[in-house]
């Protein structure tokens, strides 16, 4: 059964991301540090008075469609190039063209897509051209350029930084998407803001994935002539990350397991024992016990007793050395140790906080006080300026912010005053007492 296509001509079969491409900088999402009113980069563009440089970011942001619209704008020569298909022949081919064409009065923009892939052979084969002014060098890429472009091109050259998107940058490419005649404006999509805002988080700041997954979100829709309706249960399914498990026993596996848990939480040392035992003499492999365990110490006990992750991995590499049936007694340690111990979940609480926030805003940037400048491009950029070295303190402490902006002040971990954690308790008072008194 071939599946109906939901575009009767070729062009507009083309993958979305393909149609969408924008053309001018009117039509650009992001970059707003480098495009907005009066930016430096907007103002080169459009006075066609494009120089030599790099454009460094994550892949989706608009690097190689950036270089288009400067192709589109331009009155010089523009010569694609990949990174992945050229070698030395073909860029002295094109080289040898640029020079012909600058000696009779003619700019060439050489535009090269992933240019850190290039070795240093090859890279060093443009650099006599950029220092001639026979091309304009534009290269993008994902890697850091301070250590994948050679220091000598890329101090002929400006870095440009392009930042992931905000989920609100794909919020809007997503509706541009279903109103624009190039993407879905012919057909009446039924989506929801909250939907549309779930595929913008998905994709983790890259256009090109918001698009590739609305497509299919839509062509997966339930259609009714021209109108697509989306469900949230598509919308899941096609952005559905969940990895099934191999269930060797059926439900029971999951019941027992369960059963050993819940005892362990409650403190139940002889119920835990029973658990423990129902499951090996079932046949249960001993390392999946053991990494239950594991995970058990520090989601249920954690800072109330950090001893608990200690042991349960000894069990762990115990029951990996000696195997069933001999191992069963080292299991019975970890068990009975987790049962008695102090409890407190506030690991397992403070990272599902942290985790929801984290998925909400993965395009967070890591605030440049706390990034590391190896090099002189990441100075320059202020890397690491403000940078507060806790141990040059007398209290070994600094009032330095290290969440980003948009999450100061959120709090994630709370210890409880169980076993250890009462300590910790203590401490992380202290250490909030000094910082206000420090502000």
């Amino acid at each position: 059964m071939v599946q109906e296509s939901l575009f009767d001509d070729r062009e507009m079969s083309d993958p979305l991301a393909s149609r969408l491409r924008p053309k001018t900088l009117d039509e650009y999402v992001g970059q707003k540090h480098l495009l907005g009113e009066g930016k430096v980069l907007a103002q080169l563009i459009k006075n066609d008075q494009v120089s030599s440089m790099i454009f460094w970011g994550p892949p989706g942001v608009g690097k190689t469609t950036l270089a288009r619209i400067i192709a589109g704008k331009t009155k010089s020569r523009f010569i694609d190039f990949s990174a992945v298909t050229s070698g030395i022949k073909e860029i002295k081919e094109v080289m040898n063209k640029a020079e012909s064409a600058r000696l009779m009065g003619e700019r060439t923009i050489l535009f090269i897509d992933e240019i850190h892939r290039f070795n240093k052979a090859q890279q060093d084969a443009f650099l006599p051209f950029v220092e001639k002014g026979s091309i304009i060098l534009i290269g993008a890429t994902t890697e850091n350029p301070s250590f994948e472009i050679n220091s000598a091109l890329l101090s002929r050259c400006k870095v440009f930084v392009l930042q992931a998107l905000s989920a609100d940058d794909l919020s809007e490419l997503i509706r541009h998407a279903i109103s624009s005649p190039k993407g879905f404006g012919n057909f009446k999509i039924n989506i929801s803001d909250e939907m549309i805002y779930m595929i913008a988080n998905f994709a983790n700041g890259d256009a090109r994935v918001a698009l590739n997954t609305l497509e299919m979100v839509v062509l997966n829709g339930e259609r009714q002539g021209i109108e697509i309706t989306i469900t949230k249960e598509t919308l899941e399914q096609c952005i559905s990350k969940k990895s099934l498990l191999y269930d060797k026993k059926g439900e029971e596996h999951y019941n027992l397991i369960s059963a050993l848990h819940k005892s362990m939480r409650n403190s139940d040392v002889d119920a835990s024992i029973y658990w423990l035992a129902r499951m090996l003499e079932a046949g249960e492999d001993p390392l999946y016990v053991a990494r239950r365990v594991v995970r058990f110490a520090s989601e249920d006990i954690g800072m109330a007793d950090s001893r608990a992750l200690e042991i349960a991995v000894a069990a762990y590499q115990a029951c990996h050395f000696l195997g069933m049936p001999e191992c069963n007694v080292h299991l019975t340690h970890a068990v009975t140790y987790m049962a008695l111990a102090p409890k407190s979940n506030a690991l397992y609480v403070a990272y599902g906080k942290a985790a929801d926030d984290a998925s909400k805003m993965l395009a967070e940037p890591v605030p440049l006080q706390i990034r590391n400048a190896p090099t002189k491009l990441m100075k320059d950029l202020n890397y690491g300026a403000g940078y507060q070295y806790a141990h040059d303190t007398e209290d070994k402490l600094t009032n330095m912010r290290c969440l980003p902006d948009s999450l100061l002040n959120h709090s994630y971990y709370h210890p409880t005053n169980q076993g250890s954690e009462a300590r910790v308790q203590e401490r992380m008072k202290q250490i909030n007492e000094w910082r206000k008194k420090h502000q």
